[in-house]
């Protein structure tokens, strides 16, 4: 099991991530900022990468390991 969140607080709305993963993330048009699009979304190498990227490192996870 995986947490997936963004701390919308960090977020700066750069769209990198929403570049990287686009099936994933999306930029809310209110906000400005990103968001999940499936909140339950399985936690993939692409995310780790888009986390990576983050110039704010606001895309937070989680894996518990079993």
């Amino acid at each position: 099991m995986s947490a997936l969140s963004i701390d919308s607080y960090r977020c700066n709305g750069c769209g990198t991530c929403c570049a990287m993963c686009p099936d994933v993330f999306a930029l809310n048009p209110l906000t400005g900022k990103a968001e999940l699009i499936d909140p339950d979304q399985e936690v993939t190498e692409a995310i780790r990468q888009a986390a990576a990227f983050c110039p704010e490192k606001c895309i937070l996870f989680s894996e518990d390991k079993e």
